[in-house]
C-alpha cells in the first residue's frame, strides 16, 4: 500500500507527460529546444523515479548481506556524499563519487565500462548517530534515493541499497572518528 500512495502521484504525472525517460532528448521533443531550460526536465525524472520505485523496493539489503555482497571482488561500494563528510569517515572499501558530481564520464571512469558490475550504495539516514559525519537529512531528502534513480537513469541498474538503519559502530567504519568514541555513544544490549 506504501509503495502505491508514494507511486500513485508518480504515475499520473507520467500519464499526463505521455512520453518515456528515453524520448526526452531534444531531437525527440522538438518544442523542449524552445524551453527556456531544455537540459532540465522535472516530468522525465518523476517519469524515472517512478519506473525504478519497484527496482528499489527489490534491491534492498539488510546491513550483514549488504556488507557481504559490497565488499565482494569485483563489487563497488559507493559513497556519494562530499568529499569532506567522505573524509571524515566512511565504510572501509567505500569509494567517492559526490552525488553532484554525476556525470556519464565520471561514473565510467569510477565504476568501469561493465555496466553490469554491482553498485553498493548508502547515505547519512542509514545510521541513527546523527554526528558528524553522518548529519541526518529529512526523510524523503535521503541521499540514496536520487543516488539510486540517477545509476538507473545513466545505466547502472545493478545497484543495491543499504536498507534500514544502524550505528557506525556496526560496520567497519573508518576515518577520523575513532571507532572506540563511537561504541561510547551506542546503548548495549544483549542478544
Amino acid at each position: 500500500m506504501r509503495l502505491f500512495v508514494m507511486t500513485a502521484p508518480l504515475l499520473a504525472v507520467m500519464m499526463a507527460t505521455g512520453a518515456s525517460a528515453q524520448d526526452q532528448t531534444p531531437e525527440a521533443q522538438p518544442d523542449l529546444l524552445e524551453s527556456p531550460a531544455p537540459q532540465i526536465d522535472y516530468p522525465a525524472f518523476i517519469e524515472l523515479a517512478a519506473e525504478v520505485a519497484e527496482l528499489r523496493e527489490q534491491r534492498l539489503l539488510p546491513k550483514d548481506e549488504f556488507l557481504k555482497q559490497a565488499l565482494a571482488d569485483g563489487a563497488l561500494l559507493l559513497d556519494t556524499r562530499s568529499v569532506a563528510a567522505f573524509e571524515l569517515g566512511h565504510i572501509e572499501g567505500a569509494v567517492n563519487l559526490p552525488f553532484s558530481d554525476f556525470t556519464q564520464e565520471k561514473l565510467l571512469k569510477v565504476i568501469g565500462e561493465d555496466r553490469n558490475r554491482p553498485i553498493y550504495i548508502y547515505c547519512n539516514n542509514n545510521f541513527r548517530d546523527d554526528i558528524p559525519p553522518i548529519r541526518l537529512k529529512a526523510a524523503p531528502l535521503a541521499l540514496n534515493i536520487p543516488t539510486f534513480i540517477n545509476l538507473v537513469g545513466y545505466g547502472y541498474a545493478n545497484a543495491w541499497e543499504l536498507d534500514g538503519v544502524t550505528h557506525i559502530a556496526e560496520v567497519p567504519w573508518t576515518g577520523e572518528r575513532q571507532l572506540a568514541q563511537l561504541r561510547v555513544d551506542i546503548p548495549q544490549t544483549t542478544p
